[in-house]
C-alpha cells in the first residue's frame, strides 16, 4: 500500500487484487475437496465491503480518497452450509467452481491491468 493521494486508486485496486487471490485459493480448495464427504464450499466476502466504503455522496475520486483501506480486507465464509447437493453432504458443484475460477482469473488480470494503467498515467505526468 502506497501512502500518497496520487495512489488512491492503486491502493483500492491492490486490495481488490488481494481479495481476488484469496478467492482463487478458496475456489482451488473447493475444487480439491469436491469429493470430500460433508465438505462445504467456501467463498470470499469483499465486494460488499468495497461497496460500503464507496457509498455516499461525492465524486468517485472523493470516495476513493476517503476510503479506509483497513476496512477492505476480504473474509472467507462457508457458503450454503445447510445446503447439500449430494447424499454425502458435500455441496460443491465442480462445474460451477471451475466457472467461478475462470471468472475470478479474468477479474484478477483486469485488476492488474488497471493497476498498470494507473502507474502509466502517473509516469506520463512525471515525464512532462
Amino acid at each position: 500500500m502506497i501512502g500518497s493521494n496520487a495512489f488512491n486508486y492503486i491502493n483500492v485496486l491492490d486490495k481488490a487484487a488481494d481479495a481476488s487471490m484469496v478467492r482463487q485459493q478458496a475456489l482451488n480448495n473447493n475444487i480439491a475437496n469436491s469429493s470430500t464427504p460433508n465438505y462445504k464450499r467456501k467463498d470470499v466476502k469483499f465486494e460488499s465491503y468495497l461497496q460500503k466504503e464507496l457509498s455516499g455522496k461525492g465524486t468517485l475520486d472523493e470516495k476513493v480518497a476517503n476510503t479506509n483501506l483497513s476496512k477492505l480486507n476480504s473474509s472467507i465464509y462457508t457458503d450454503c452450509k445447510e445446503l447439500s447437493y449430494r447424499k454425502d453432504g458435500n455441496n460443491v458443484d465442480i462445474d460451477v467452481e471451475q466457472a467461478y475460477s475462470t471468472e475470478n482469473q479474468v477479474r484478477y488480470y483486469m485488476l492488474l491491468d488497471s493497476i498498470t494503467q494507473e502507474f502509466n498515467r502517473l509516469k506520463s505526468v512525471l515525464q512532462k
